[in-house]
This record gives C-alpha cells, structure tokens and sequence, in this order.
C-alpha cells in the first residue's frame, strides 16, 4: 500500500493534471531563462500553491494541534518533496530575480 502522502501526492495530480501540466511545461521553461518567465512562473505558480495547500492541509491539518504534531511536520515535508521531484523549483514562486 502506498503511503498516505503519496496516495495524497497522486489524486491532487489527477484531480488537476491540466493545470500541473500547464505548469510544468511553464516551469521548464522557467529553468532556461528566469528573468524572461518570472512574472508568469509567479502567477500561475501561485494557483499551484493553492492547490498544494489545499491537499498539504488535507493530508495534515487534523494533526497540527496533538502530540502528532512532529509527524504532521514531517508528513508535509514528505508531501512536498514529491511534489518537487517534479516541480524543483517550486520554492521559487514568489520570488523576483533583480
């Protein structure tokens, strides 16, 4: 069986492959040239996020306030890291290259 972070990981996927893949394609394109996509990467990057808070939220907001707390913590982590095995540059969303 599938951890649950993976389960989590693949539905929000499938439930939005036409917006991942909008983004990855962007996200590629990003990787060659920055400057020239930051303004898009950022805009549209912002809708990914949203959705990956929505399903990070899913997968461990029930936790946050018990003694699971540390496991929550490193579930979401556990989340994100598969997300950027395909996303790597997820952590920039957001960010403005001068």
């Amino acid at each position: 069986m599938a951890a649950k972070f993976k389960e989590m990981f693949d539905e929000m996927v499938s439930k939005y492959e036409k917006e991942f893949d909008a983004f990855q394609e962007l996200h590629d394109k990003y990787e060659t040239d920055p400057r020239k996509f930051q303004n898009d990467f950022n805009a549209e990057g912002v809708k990914i996020m949203e959705i990956v808070h929505e399903y990070e939220n899913r997968l461990c907001g029930h936790m946050e306030n018990t003694q699971n707390a540390t496991y929550s913590a490193n579930l979401a982590e556990k989340f994100r890291g598969e997300i950027k095995r395909y996303l790597p540059k997820l952590d920039m969303i957001g960010v403005t290259i001068g």
